[in-house]
């Protein structure tokens, strides 16, 4: 993986441990009101398992996904990018969003980056 700097680190785990706490709230107030819950379930899922590849890459920490797991996170990540830029072009420059969704966007590029390296050795 590319050299990246610690401050670009912390940040990356910030944005992903932020984005699991969403989701995991929004999970449970839908599962309260019975709403269905496949697709945030699913994205909660390739949540962890991008988290636990920065955390395998700069850390060393082991994981205990498959390859067929990293295969589904990767989908699903890669599949949020539209959505993540749409609202990025759509927020104003310097606002606390478009910074927010700036780390998110980079987070997951790194995430999707751990992944092949892992994938490569």
């Amino acid at each position: 993986m590319e050299n990246v700097s610690d401050e670009d680190k912390l940040e990356s785990i910030k944005a992903f441990q932020s984005t699991i706490r969403k989701s995991e709230n929004a999970l449970a107030n839908m599962t309260q009101k019975g709403a269905n819950t496949t697709l945030l379930k699913k994205r909660l899922k390739a949540l962890y398992i991008g988290l636990a590849m920065l955390e395998t890459a700069w850390n060393l920490r082991p994981h205990h996904y498959t390859e067929k797991d990293l295969a589904e996170a990767r989908n699903v990540l890669t599949g949020l990018f539209p959505s993540l830029e749409n609202i990025y072009g759509k927020s104003k420059a310097g606002s606390p969003q478009k910074t927010l969704l700036e780390r998110r966007i980079k987070a997951f590029k790194l995430s999707l980056q751990a992944m092949d390296d892992l994938a490569n050795k």
